[in-house]
């Protein structure tokens, strides 16, 4: 069984191509395959699969836990199709968790995808880290989102443990602390739920976004450029908080997947 590498600002994963939605693979198989030290190693896994004859994206967290969206994910995984020759370039739409998802896939350069609504949730949230302890932002992206403004990204710790997060979140929570730089991008780090801190977040960058409008008192449409560990990408959120996320999306490499299994 063939899987493909990948990665959009080196938040990467193993894709499986599975139109016929055939291949059953468990939580735990997943995690193996996942693993950086056993397996092949990524942020997570995405089954490809086009039931009803629509794609649809089934996003497991490094755990082998579900997940409702990846931004990221969900334009490695349309860069796949069409460089693959299973769809053709421009724009169309891959299913969620989360809900439909439409892309914009040219042959070359970046992928764009419309996110859907971003929205502030007003609840009282609170980040801690040892002895520092911090206010957040709760933000919905389709997943969960606790959003920190800090002055030194360093000074947050190596990020080995979840940070612990006061705030309804059932599920769960992805935590990004993000500075403003003095050209007016955003740097961040980020601690996805079921994963740990990786290279960049795609709904977490979304949620950034808002979040950095929000916070600078700012009105709608915004646009920012956001600078995760990994790379570079692009946030646009419309006069009704539909957000867009523009970056590059890249595929590595194909693997035999069943010495994993």
């Amino acid at each position: 069984m063939i899987a493909t590498y990948g990665h959009g600002t080196h938040n990467d994963f193993v894709l499986l191509f599975d139109p016929e939605d055939e291949i059953k693979i468990s939580e735990e198989q997943i995690a193996r395959i996942c693993n950086r030290e056993t397996g092949i190693g990524s942020d997570g896994f995405i089954r490809m699969t086009k039931p009803g004859g629509k794609w649809f994206m089934d996003y497991r967290n490094q755990d082998g836990s579900l997940a409702e969206m990846c931004g990221n994910g969900i334009r490695v995984m349309a860069r796949y199709l069409v460089e693959r020759g299973h769809q053709g370039e421009g724009i169309f739409a891959i299913n969620t968790r989360a809900g439909n998802k439409f892309l914009a896939v040219p042959a070359n350069d970046d992928v764009s995808v419309n996110m859907g609504q971003v929205a502030e949730v007003y609840d009282n949230v609170f980040v801690r880290i040892g002895d520092q302890s911090w206010s957040a932002q709760h933000i919905d992206v389709g997943n969960p989102h606790a959003v920190v403004f800090v002055e030194d990204l360093e000074a947050i710790g190596d990020l080995l443990s979840a940070p612990e997060v006061d705030g309804d979140y059932p599920d769960g929570v992805n935590v990004e602390f993000v500075t403003f730089l003095p050209n007016g991008e955003l740097a961040m780090r980020v601690f996805e739920r079921g994963v740990g801190e990786t290279q960049s977040c795609g709904t977490g960058t979304c949620a950034v976004a808002l979040a950095a409008t929000l916070h600078q008192g700012k009105k709608l449409p915004a646009r920012w450029v956001i600078n995760p560990p990994g790379g570079r990408l692009i946030v646009d959120i419309d006069g009704h908080s539909n957000a867009t996320l523009i970056g590059p999306a890249v595929l590595v490499k194909d693997l035999e997947l069943d010495v994993y299994l």
